[in-house]
């Protein structure tokens, strides 16, 4: 999916174009399910927030700013978000409930091909980092989640995470 392809779809979208909304839909929809469905493990409810996503993309599309990312990357974010709303209200967790499992660093084995510099990358990261990052963004869990969860205060937490995704970006862009 080219930027350049939705584009013209999400302006004609923004100006009340429902052909474009839908086509932009055909286009877009089984990559947003997937990430919804990952996150949520739940096909109801990942059906659920695809529903509310495109809702808000319909209301929302003349927001979309060019400079700030693509029109997949801006689609992305709103499903993402409303996944994690849906985790916070239903709960949802992936199949291996964390409850009070110990934490396992095999648990963060992320179905890439190992080649990949994406799995070598976290695999530079110190195993707090790489444990934050997974609860925050594989897992869904809010930073008061991951406070409880693993039981470290929340400056350390949110520091963590954000010298662990520094350190990504760094490793991607190499």
């Amino acid at each position: 999916m080219e930027n350049d392809n939705l584009l013209p779809l999400l302006c004609k979208t923004a100006q009340g174009n429902k052909a474009a909304f839908a086509d932009l839909y055909r286009q877009t929809s089984a990559k947003l399910f997937a990430i919804s469905l990952n996150m949520l493990s739940n096909r109801a409810h990942a059906e659920e927030v695809l529903q509310e996503a495109f809702i808000k993309i319909w209301h929302n599309a003349s927001e979309y700013n060019p400079t700030k990312g693509t029109v997949i990357s801006w689609m992305i974010s709103i499903v993402r978000y409303r996944s994690l709303d849906a985790l916070r209200y239903h709960k949802v967790r992936k199949e291996q409930a964390i409850g009070d499992e110990e934490y396992d660093e095999q648990d963060l084995d992320i179905n890439y091909d190992d080649q990949t510099k994406l799995v070598n990358c976290i695999e530079q990261l110190d195993p707090q980092q790489k444990q934050a990052i997974h609860l925050a963004y594989y897992k869904g869990l809010s930073h008061g989640e991951l406070v409880n969860h693993i039981e470290t205060p929340l400056g350390t937490v949110k520091s963590w995470i954000r010298r662990g995704l520094q350190q990504l970006q760094r490793c991607l862009t190499l």
